[in-house]
């Protein structure tokens, strides 16, 4: 119930009439909105009746003033109801979502998701595509030949009742208001706000309809966030808003200061992906999946996190979330011969070996130009529209704490097209720093908000 005592349906029927003028004053006067007034905003926002210029303003106020709990809370249920949300009920309370707030050669969804599903999660997932030098889950799934990222409700439903996972790109009908209010934040420098960003992450997540949920926060380099203080601001938001919409949710917030794994692109993570499933993984890729699938078993099973950890280690051990894998694979029509064949997924023509220019520790790696470089070569994409190159991308030989000798490979670049070698090396000759000491360890997973 609205502090005016309307719902939310009186907004959308038109029974409440405020002026949008009198709430970005309002809120330009560092002023609570009332309930009534977030709802006409979104509402009328996304409907048309108030336009770009004005919502932009009310944008802008926020970002500078911020919201209350009570306000954001309100400002996400308005973007949640905005469309439509995916009615779960009748696959239990054992449904299951993870969401990541973006990093490179970060392809924990195709871990966890599996791993999972093999002890008794029901994995009912939309997932996006690559923003900015930030690979896309959906970018990485179409790298495998077949695979479908577009099902009817009645097919994804019956996918998770039969195999326990689905995962399909975002419905266009799924928080409407987030996606026309990110567009006009794209463009009038509103983007990084705690509240604007923890009501559009969580606007789609209430409505995609899971019971439980587990957010990966990154911070460093390679994340949108990049500071630890401000991704656990926005970590504890985001699990507030969860548990006010009587949500199970957890955030673990991770290192993004260096690109997780050793691959970074699309066939290239699907298969190193692969890889951590049968046993043989990159150490820090398969720590982190190891803690989201654990935490998010806690919440759908009510099981200790040793509990949990212990499943999951059973579950890689013995094979379950590999074969799992395939069978979510094999069902969304994908062809999993890259299971067993690292090669079946192809290979770049173009093969460039990046080496060190000296011998020495690696002291530091950017994980946004490292990003960066990958999206030159082919594996992101430079403006919307542009397609994606599956097979481009960049393997790590070496990682921040190795050491290097001159002339020794530290990377190789993979593209289709070797006139985009110059710029993604002009990346990586920014993003790697050799020095003579070795840096001190750095750890993986920062905390965990419950």
């Amino acid at each position: 119930m609205l502090k005016s005592g309307y719902s939310a349906e009186s907004y959308q029927n038109g029974v409440v009439h405020v002026r949008i003028y009198d709430i970005i004053q309002k809120k330009r006067d560092n002023f609570s909105l009332d309930d009534d007034e977030i709802y006409y905003a979104v509402n009328g926002f996304t409907n048309g009746e108030i336009p770009d210029y004005q919502m932009s303003a009310l944008l802008m106020a926020i970002y500078l003033n911020g919201m209350d709990s009570r306000e954001l809370t309100v400002l996400t249920t308005a973007m949640t109801i905005s469309g439509d949300s995916l009615d779960l009920s009748e696959l239990g309370n054992l449904t299951a979502d993870k969401h990541s707030t973006g990093g490179v050669g970060d392809k924990t969804t195709l871990i966890v998701a599996p791993v999972v599903a093999s002890l008794g999660g029901k994995v009912a997932k939309m997932s996006g595509r690559g923003l900015g030098h930030t690979g896309g889950t959906i970018d990485k799934l179409e790298a495998i030949p077949g695979f479908k990222t577009t099902l009817s409700r009645e097919d994804f439903i019956g996918q998770v009742k039969k195999t326990g996972i689905a995962v399909i790109g975002q419905s266009g009908q799924i928080a409407p208001a987030d996606k026309k209010i990110y567009a006009l934040r794209d463009v009038t420098a509103t983007v990084d706000s705690i509240p604007l960003i923890a009501s559009s992450i969580m606007s789609k997540k209430l409505a995609s309809g899971s019971k439980n949920i587990v957010l990966d926060v990154k911070a460093g380099s390679g994340a949108f966030v990049k500071s630890l203080d401000e991704a656990k601001k926005l970590a504890g938001t985001m699990v507030e808003i969860g548990k006010a919409s009587s949500r199970n949710i957890a955030a673990v917030l991770t290192n993004m200061d260096i690109p997780l794994g050793r691959a970074v692109g699309n066939a290239l993570e699907v298969t190193e992906a692969a890889r951590v499933l049968s046993g043989r993984g990159s150490t820090d890729l398969e720590t982190v999946c190891r803690e989201l699938s654990a935490r998010l078993l806690c919440l759908c099973h009510g099981w200790t996190f040793e509990e949990s950890s212990r499943h999951v280690e059973t579950a890689i051990k013995s094979g379950a979330a590999l074969e799992k894998f395939r069978e979510w694979i094999t069902a969304q029509g994908g062809d999993a011969a890259f299971i067993d064949d690292n090669t079946a997924l192809g290979e770049a023509a173009v093969q460039y070996e990046y080496k060190s220019s000296k011998s020495g520790y690696i002291t530091h790696m950017n994980a946004e130009l490292i990003g960066k470089a990958a999206t030159v070569l082919g594996a992101g994409r430079e403006k919307s529209g542009d397609a994606i190159d599956p097979l481009a991308g960049i393997i790590l030989e070496r990682k921040t704490g190795d050491f290097c000798k001159n002339g020794e490979t530290i990377a190789v670049l993979h593209t289709s097209n070797k006139e985009r070698l110059e710029n993604a090396r002009h990346y990586m000759e920014q993003a790697i720093v050799i020095g003579p000491v070795k840096p001190a360890d750095m750890p993986l997973i920062y905390a965990v908000i419950e």
